[in-house]
């Protein structure tokens, strides 16, 4: 038996609703994963995918960034998905800034894009099948 796949869940405002359709797309792969997310875009993902057991912390500006950076310097967190809006000012720039280095620092795989989120389950799912 493999150890679930810890990940992070986290959407900007505008780009909450991608999160929420990339979750409904891979509900099945993960369900099978431990997920924390951020307040708000875990309550959209739990009432959109409500098969899914999603840990909720803060929102974002109010600390939840800050506690998936905890974390991930805990060893707590295998990889994050975090859906960026880069045309939307962010007013807590610099939260999104410490969690990416800690991301960096403790050489956590860090998707900010549905693309590379796709990697992200591909690769975990290709890992996991290996003998």
């Amino acid at each position: 038996m493999t150890t679930p796949l810890r990940l992070a869940l986290i959407a900007h405002d505008q780009k909450k609703d991608d999160l929420v359709a990339f979750a409904r797309a891979h509900a099945g792969m993960l369900a099978g994963c431990d997920l924390v997310a951020t307040g708000t875009t875990g309550g959209r993902i739990a009432e959109a995918c409500p098969e899914l057991s999603i840990r909720r912390l803060r929102s974002g500006p109010l600390g939840g960034d800050q506690q998936i950076g905890a974390l991930i310097a805990e060893g707590r967190i295998d990889g994050v998905i975090f859906f960026v809006d880069p045309l939307t000012p962010m007013p807590h720039d610099v939260d999104v800034k410490a969690l990416m280095r800690l991301a960096i620092v403790y050489d956590i795989p860090m998707a900010l894009n549905r693309a590379t989120a796709e990697m992200l389950l591909a690769h975990h799912e290709t890992a996991a099948a290996a003998p």
